[in-house]
């Protein structure tokens, strides 16, 4: 508090220095106060005309039918209508899938958890402090991110064959690529005197991991295998179609056969399943933030 103001305080009298300062105030003729407005970035208009231009660029190169799309428009409602009359008579095999689906989902997030820990530890630059080994890992696993998740299991198809066993190692690789980024952020958010202190005390680089980075970023871990375990078993559903098993190839086979009752079904789980795995682990974080 200024002296002035405890004077005023302390006397009665009336704090002239806040009136003052609002006098000095510039106005306009109608008493208002007139607010500049910062200069317009001129990256922004550059930015939305490039975007336009690459809009009209790709209508123009794949040559869409918009009348023909606009024409087909009413098949959709008729499509989601028949999908709405929900057979049951397959609810085995629709289980069974379901069952195949999230245990893919499950395996390949364990497996690349493990795998992420390790590959984020060597990423991170204040675990082992060589900016070399934290340049090559990270460039080695930017390289697996920038292939798109059917490339690899399409990859493991060709290497072990059709079934679940390509899911979980294509779903493994992608998912190892995107822990290792995510973890290694994670452990450098790690503050430097946390590091400095126990390096300081003589512990090995190791002991420093596994007794203070590690515990330290936990929450963060949990919340980074929540997210990609929702994401995992979505890419499930769609792996299934292109031969990884699971409830996928229930509801490409249910689609290509007309069988809009079971591909609903089979739909409808999926939903259900992965609004669950959302739930579970927003009450986990707050379990955490407690």
């Amino acid at each position: 508090m200024s002296p002035q103001l405890s004077s005023c305080l302390e006397t009665g009298e009336p704090a002239m220095v806040s009136s003052a300062k609002a006098a000095a105030i510039p106005r306009d003729s109608r008493g208002r106060i007139p607010v500049r407005c910062r200069q317009r970035n001129p990256f922004i208009p550059v930015f939305l005309t490039g975007t336009a231009l690459l809009a009209m660029l790709s209508l123009w190169y794949l040559g869409i039918d918009w009348g023909k799309m606009l024409s087909r428009v009413p098949d959709i409602g008729i499509v989601f209508w028949n999908l709405a009359h929900l057979d049951f008579s397959n609810m085995d095999l629709i289980f069974s899938s379901l069952v195949e689906t999230i245990s893919i989902a499950v395996l390949s997030l364990l497996y690349s958890l493990l795998l992420g820990i390790v590959f984020g530890m060597l990423a991170a630059r204040n675990v082992f402090r060589l900016p070399v080994l934290s340049v090559l890992t990270q460039s080695f696993f930017t390289f697996l991110r920038a292939v798109p998740t059917p490339v690899w299991v399409l990859l493991m198809l060709v290497c072990l064959g059709m079934g679940p066993e390509a899911g979980v190692a294509g779903l493994c690789v992608h998912t190892t690529a995107f822990f290792t980024k995510s973890f290694a952020q994670s452990f450098e958010s790690i503050p430097d005197e946390t590091v400095e202190s126990l390096e300081v005390t003589g512990a090995s680089r190791l002991s420093i991991f596994c007794n203070a980075i590690l515990p330290a970023a936990f929450s963060q871990i949990v919340a980074w295998a929540g997210m990609r375990l929702e994401t995992n078993f979505s890419e499930c559903a769609i792996l299934g179609m292109v031969g990884a098993g699971g409830i996928g190839y229930v509801i490409s086979n249910s689609l290509q056969g007309y069988d809009y009752g079971t591909a609903g079904v089979a739909i409808l789980l999926v939903f259900a399943v992965a609004y669950t795995i959302e739930r579970i682990f927003v009450r986990i974080k707050r379990q955490f933030n407690t």
